[in-house]
């Protein structure tokens, strides 16, 4: 079961956040912090994948952002790995060229791409074109309206 889903620029800052069990705000806090500071310490030679308390870490890095990703034993860590990728096309397919700054001023739309995707922390969509119709449709009935 997926537990959390980051991301995260080079600085530290966390654009986006996604809790699928239980956790109170400072304890969430405290985890972001910890996370943060395991994942950016590490160099491109080092594995992907680590440990951390009573998770696992997966996590991948795009330009200056980290998507990490914490899973519990029974999840397989390179099929995460390849959903964190997906998730990646997913956004450049949708915002063709995804950028911090795309997510940042539309994070309702990054949200609905990751509740398509996951679901109670697990990955219940994995087509691109079906991860997207519901946006697309919002985004007509958008236009239409305007």
């Amino acid at each position: 079961m997926i537990k959390f889903f980051l991301i995260v620029n080079k600085q530290g800052q966390t654009r986006l956040s996604r809790y699928y069990e239980r956790l109170d705000v400072e304890r969430r806090s405290q985890l972001e912090c910890e996370v943060i500071k395991l994942c950016l310490s590490r160099t491109k030679d080092q594995c992907s994948f680590l440990e951390y308390k009573a998770c696992k870490l997966v996590y991948r890095q795009y330009a200056a952002l980290f998507i990490v990703v914490g899973i519990d034993e029974s999840e397989n860590e390179m099929a995460v790995f390849e959903l964190i990728h997906n998730f990646v096309e997913v956004l450049d397919k949708y915002f063709s060229r995804v950028s911090e700054l795309d997510i940042m001023f539309n994070l309702d739309k990054v949200q609905i791409i990751l509740d398509e995707m996951i679901l109670n922390g697990c990955t219940v969509e994995t087509n691109k074109n079906r991860i997207l119709a519901p946006l697309l449709v919002l985004d007509k009935v958008g236009e239409t309206s305007s």
